[in-house]
């Protein structure tokens, strides 16, 4: 199987313009899985994937005021763990309706130690968003994703 880099084809408002990779869809073809996209953030540690999780939980309206990571209130960090250490430790799935759209986001662990996490949610996605900390660039595990989606 080969990955390729491409643009969402009819990608709502929200996604237009975010390169993605893809390795074609894993939902299941029909008329209402047709319009689901299981979409994974991936990064570096403290890159704000769980941010970007819960600003896009607050523009879709799932939140009426999306969390905070210091503050151990959002809604893909649901482990004990993950909300005293402001770490995602567990992948975790949830699903965002945008127009006719539902995208399944995944919001991933950054951290190396959790790095099977990110390997399976690899596995099951049809694109993922990688982000980059504009401060600190293209960080270790920023490239160790990388690789694990080329694969």
């Amino acid at each position: 199987m080969f990955l390729r880099s491409t643009r969402i084809p009819k990608a709502p408002t929200l996604w237009r313009g975010l390169l993605i990779v893809r390795r074609g869809y894993a939902s299941a073809s029909g008329s209402h899985a047709e319009s689901i996209r299981n979409i994974a953030l991936m990064a570096h540690i403290d890159s704000g994937k769980t941010t970007l999780t819960e600003s896009i939980l607050h523009t879709s309206s799932y939140l009426v005021a999306p969390g905070s990571v210091d503050t151990g209130s959002t809604t893909t960090d649901f482990l004990p763990a993950e909300r005293e250490r402001g770490i995602t430790i567990q992948s975790a799935s949830i699903p965002v309706k945008w127009k006719d759209w539902t995208f399944n986001l995944i919001d991933t662990p950054g951290h190396v130690d959790f790095g099977m996490e990110v390997e399976s949610a690899s596995r099951v996605v049809d694109g993922a968003v990688v982000l980059l900390d504009a401060v600190e660039g293209v960080e270790g595990q920023t490239k160790g994703v990388w690789r694990q989606l080329d694969r």
